[in-house]
């Protein structure tokens, strides 16, 4: 047992191997031990094995659980007359960066052409957040894209879920750069699995609510999937629209 008592050798053991195979490396040195030890060292031995094998079961949870990102989730308001609107999230994370300042949440005036006002004068094309989280994904069905066929298959797709030109493009020229070289993109859009893990309040209440999000992977071959139905409401009245994506590890 001169093994559990040497620190260097037990910080080299931890530095040079994963948890899981330290601890393994440890249950033998203890198992040939046990023999050699009393009944109250042996009580103890088993205490610190189980103790032992326990955090690393939690460490390596916790690492399958990885952090993510919710990037750039930007929402428009087009009221049919100028209104005072306010807005707010709640989400299954933390937010990063927002703009404007969050705070306790956003109370702009909103404009038919999309135009947002705070408080100060200061003007706005849309509400924006970034966040961390570890919402799992549904990628039950979806698309797989070839890096150089992204443009025309988001141009598609947005179209289809709803989201005008203008749009479109500021989610296009924020996505496409982190997508098109590789060879191939593993693409589905989110419905309950992200409105319920980032609840929206918007008052008063849109007469539309449009919330695209983009769940997406880099693969380096391609993988069948079943194709995914794409489809968007009617935007009647005073409409309120979202678009964000997330990269997942």
């Amino acid at each position: 047992m001169y093994y559990l008592c040497n620190m260097e050798w037990l910080n080299s053991l931890f530095f040079e191997h994963t948890p899981l195979q330290a601890v393994v490396i440890l249950s033998i040195i203890i198992a040939v031990g046990l023999g050699l030890l009393n009944r109250k060292e042996l009580f103890f031995m088993k205490r610190f094995f189980a103790a032992l094998l326990t955090l690393t079961c939690m460490l390596s949870l916790s690492a399958c659980r990885e952090e993510q990102a919710a990037a750039k989730p930007v929402i428009y308001l087009y009221p049919e007359e100028e209104t005072a609107v306010t807005v707010k999230l709640d989400y299954a994370g933390a937010l990063t960066c927002t703009y404007p300042a969050y705070g306790n949440g956003w109370a702009v005036t909103a404009c038919p052409d999309g135009t947002l006002t705070d408080d100060a004068g200061q003007t706005y094309s849309y509400l924006y957040w970034e966040g961390t989280d570890t919402i799992a994904y549904d990628f039950s069905q979806g698309f797989c894209v070839a890096g150089t066929d992204t443009a025309a298959f988001l141009e598609d797709a947005l179209a289809q879920l709803g989201l005008t030109r203008r749009e479109a493009n500021e989610f296009i020229v924020y996505w496409l750069p982190q997508m098109q070289e590789n060879p191939y993109n593993l693409i589905a859009f989110q419905s309950d699995r992200y409105t319920q893990a980032a609840k929206l309040t918007i008052d008063p209440a849109p007469d539309t609510l449009l919330r695209v999000f983009m769940a997406w992977k880099p693969l380096d071959k391609f993988m069948e999937i079943p194709a995914q139905s794409l489809t968007a409401p009617e935007r009647t009245g005073f409409t309120a629209v979202e678009w964000g994506g997330c990269r997942v590890r």
